[in-house]
């Protein structure tokens, strides 16, 4: 089963729990962790902050060289390496007269011109190969002149794959094969154009670079949204992009417990608790807002981050501190009763979350009536 479960069958589930869970909480402190606190916590959470943090430290390396396979910069201008079958223009001048040859490298890297045989010509740029071009000419010329310009860039290249509308057949354009030649210094941004851009069902936030056989997980959306340069990374010959697509309900989070209406929302639209609670309705009469958690990383047989906020600090006295920034997958509880333990909760929770979160372990648990009863280990 899809991890997209029916609304229906989430909130007659958790209407059925509600109740039971609540009855299974005390009237003492919660002990979540508090939102002005989270810095400071040890777990799952600053775990994932830190695998993030590192792949971003990668990516931003990746952003900052000055020479690949591609290119090099000399006197802080990029030029292109020539590679094997490029073609080259090459512009010989005597007088105001100029005469050009197309000459092509072969696979060995090299080329022959005039009265030069087998000059290397691979991983030099065009002003490397006018250099050496011109003083092998001197033996035989006095004074040459010489200019050298790519003809055809045929060596370098990056393959794109997913959501990019160059790979999408229209009733004007048709599909192409995913392969992009390099000609130049090429950023993450340029590479995405000259696939003519990504498509609407693009899930641009998970862009992945596989490089040498190791992948890297890059956001577009804060590179184009946010200005996020550290991230648009320089493509190398032989690199593979990939854009993977929306799930098929997109991003999105939770919201249960007393609010008016319990349900899952787009995290385009909930992308902080504030706005999760305001598309919810607001609170019902009986909720406990002072203790609103939100619940980050569950898994089955994982122990989730469990973040406490204090929405009458943020509706009412303006702590801006209280509103959480969501994810997806976020959940967001507003409770009726003020809740003794967190690990409690969690595991009272553990069938409806399981449902919502993880349909695929559905198989675990059948209906009797209005109750939710484990069978455990049921395939």
């Amino acid at each position: 089963m899809k991890r997209s479960c029916s609304l229906l069958l989430i909130l007659l589930v958790f209407c059925g729990l509600v109740f039971s869970i609540s009855s299974c909480s005390s009237s003492t402190a919660v002990m979540g962790t508090p939102v002005k606190e989270l810095n400071l916590t040890e777990g799952k959470g600053v775990v994932t902050e830190v695998a993030s943090q590192a792949n971003r430290e990668e990516v931003a390396q990746l952003s900052r060289v000055k020479k690949n396979e591609v290119f090099r910069e000399i006197a802080g201008v990029s030029e292109y390496r020539i590679g094997p079958l490029d073609v080259l223009e090459i512009n010989s001048y005597i007088g105001d007269k100029m005469s050009t040859t197309s000459v092509t490298v072969n696979s060995r890297g090299t080329i022959s011109y005039s009265f030069i045989d087998d000059l290397e010509a691979v991983g030099l740029t065009p002003s490397e190969l006018d250099r050496e071009i011109t003083e092998g000419l001197s033996s035989y010329i006095r004074n040459p002149r010489i200019d050298v310009l790519v003809k055809e860039f045929n060596s370098k290249s990056a393959m794109v794959l997913g959501e990019f509308a160059s790979l999408r057949t229209t009733n004007y354009i048709q599909a192409g094969s995913g392969r992009i030649s390099l000609k130049g210094r090429t950023t993450l941004l340029d590479l995405i154009a000259e696939a003519r851009g990504y498509t609407t069902d693009a899930d641009i936030k998970n862009t992945k670079l596989i490089r040498g056989g190791q992948a890297y997980l890059i956001n577009l959306f804060d590179i184009i949204e946010k200005g996020d340069l550290t991230q648009n990374v320089i493509i190398d010959d032989g690199d593979t992009v990939e854009i993977p697509e929306l799930p098929e309900f997109g991003e999105r989070v939770y919201v249960l417990g007393e609010v008016l209406k319990q349900g899952i929302y787009p995290l385009k639209d909930a992308e902080d608790l504030l706005a999760a609670i305001s598309l919810a309705g607001s609170f019902t009469r009986y909720a406990k807002e002072e203790n609103t958690l939100v619940m980050r990383g569950y898994g089955p047989d994982k122990e989730p981050l469990v973040m406490m906020s204090d929405l009458n600090a943020l509706l009412r006295e303006a702590d801006l501190g209280q509103n959480v920034n969501l994810e997806d997958g976020d959940l967001v509880y507003v409770p009726r009763m003020r809740i003794g333990d967190v690990n409690d909760w969690v595991e009272n929770m553990r069938p409806i979350l399981d449902i919502i979160l993880w349909p695929g372990e559905l198989g675990r648990y059948y209906f009797d009536e209005d109750a939710l009863f484990a069978v455990g280990g049921g395939n």
